[in-house]
């Protein structure tokens, strides 16, 4: 979703980007996106549609990705009727390819472009930057993660996790901002100073794409900055980037999925832009990239394709108890959150594996999707693979080998409890120590003088619920 809600943007309590963050900000984070949450109940509640748009949508999507060769020709079609010139990439790097022969082919130094998770996804950036194109990110969220040289740490706020501080140290640095004026007005200000003469002097600008029509050959971009259409109106070249499965049949499907995507994502009715890009404006030229990027392959994966239902609201993500506590960065793909956690494994099996343990299977995750994607089931399955993946955690093995010893010996269970209130007294070397992953950053639960087994056994639970 290329949203960017200004009110969550830059104004996180996370001090220390890459590196995670510090206790007291986990609080905060927690609070801020559960607030989004809200939202997305308050909004989906005043709809008595909800539950019926979601089946919708997740049919339509179903229905997409299942036929995608026909709606992938109805739209490039379209498009290339209406004089856009459309481009078929297979992976990351014949996108890259694709986008720097574009621009060579303009004689393009300069590109401004809007949110794109895809070209983050394929790396674009800092492959065009090699080529010598300089390239503007212009949602102000990605502006300011640019700037810091970091990743997104969430798919629609960015800079969720920088403080308005930190940005005015930012500014203060690369754009020559007043010192010591981290008034977020103010800040928003000097970004739109700073971008407005990169809007005026690029050769290019791009734009990701959350939908595309295959009836009509449009392209659909919703913001709140209304940063794509500059990009797009301004420079003479417009290059959009779009993924295969953000293809939907037609307006009366777009419609389905507008109703759901912003209340999803930032529990707003819809964003301030919802822009259709159908055509080149006059004197112009318009390309739109069609890539692929492993995305047929999912398509034949049973027990994955799901996945290409997303709509990349973020919804997942915010509601995520996981996520809301660790942070983007806690994540090794560069999507984190469940979407993220499937979205990785897909990539691949053996270098994100570590991420499938980031879920509590709360399974909020699947009761919030607007397309209903069954996030958590699918980390379950993957969850099953690990041991066949040559990836399953040793200590974890050994632990679970360890409980269903315990378990399966009913007196050896309640010896164990009755002799476990001894760890409270052991020394702390004994305890937190490098066989202890769990208690590098938390304390050990203290171990109640009676067991709630012992309790029940002994018809003590009357007296136990009066205390």
């Amino acid at each position: 979703m290329s949203t960017n809600d200004n009110n969550h943007s830059a104004t996180s309590g996370s001090s220390n980007g890459n590196k995670g963050y510090k206790l007291s900000n986990v609080k905060w984070h927690d609070a801020t996106f559960w607030s989004v949450r809200t939202k997305r109940d308050t909004m989906a509640m005043g709809l008595d549609e909800w539950e019926e748009l979601r089946e919708a949508a997740s049919n339509i999507k179903k229905h997409t990705i299942t036929h995608l060769d026909t709606y992938l020709d109805m739209f490039s079609a379209a498009a290339e009727r209406n004089g856009v010139i459309v481009h078929w990439a297979k992976d990351a790097a014949e996108f890259n390819a694709t986008v720097l022969q574009i621009l060579r082919d303009h004689d393009v130094k300069k590109m401004v472009k809007s949110k794109s998770m895809l070209t983050e996804e394929c790396e674009m950036n800092p492959f065009l930057e090699r080529n010598g194109i300089e390239v503007v990110e212009t949602d102000l969220g990605e502006r300011i993660i640019q700037l810091m040289k970091q990743k997104p740490s969430h798919i629609v706020m960015p800079a969720i996790h920088i403080t308005q501080e930190e940005v005015g140290k930012l500014f203060e640095e690369k754009l020559g901002s007043e010192p010591g004026n981290s008034d977020p007005t103010y800040l928003t200000y000097c970004a739109r100073m700073s971008l407005r003469n990169e809007f005026m002097t690029a050769g290019a600008g791009m734009t990701g794409a959350n939908f595309g029509v295959a009836a009509t050959g449009d392209i659909v971009v919703c913001t709140n900055e209304g940063n794509a259409d500059m990009s797009t109106s301004m420079p003479k070249l417009h290059i959009a980037a779009m993924g295969i499965e953000k293809i939907v049949p037609d307006y009366q499907s777009l419609a389905v999925f507008q109703r759901l995507l912003c209340r999803s994502g930032t529990g707003q009715p819809t964003t301030t832009f919802t822009s259709h890009f159908r055509k080149a404006r006059p004197g112009a030229e318009m390309h739109i990239i069609l890539v692929d990027n492993g995305r047929s392959d999912i398509i034949a994966d049973a027990e994955h394709w799901q996945t290409l239902k997303c709509l990349r609201c973020g919804a997942c993500m915010n509601t995520c108890p996981v996520y809301r506590r660790s942070g983007g960065y806690s994540y090794s793909y560069f999507i984190p959150g469940p979407i993220g956690i499937n979205l990785g494994m897909l990539r691949n099996r053996h270098s994100y594996s570590d991420n499938v343990s980031a879920c509590s299977l709360c399974c909020s995750c699947d009761n919030v999707c607007p397309a209903k994607v069954n996030l958590s089931e699918q980390i379950y399955l993957w969850r099953q693979q690990l041991d066949s993946l040559g990836e399953a955690n040793a200590t974890k093995k050994a632990m679970s080998s360890g409980m269903k010893i315990i378990f399966d010996r009913p007196a050896l269970y309640r010896t164990a409890l009755r002799f476990a209130p001894l760890a409270n007294h052991a020394p702390r070397f004994a305890v937190y120590n490098g066989l202890n992953a769990w208690g590098k950053g938390r304390e050990i639960p203290v171990f109640a003088a009676e067991s709630f087994h012992s309790i029940w056994q002994k018809g003590k639970i009357a007296e136990w619920k009066k205390k």
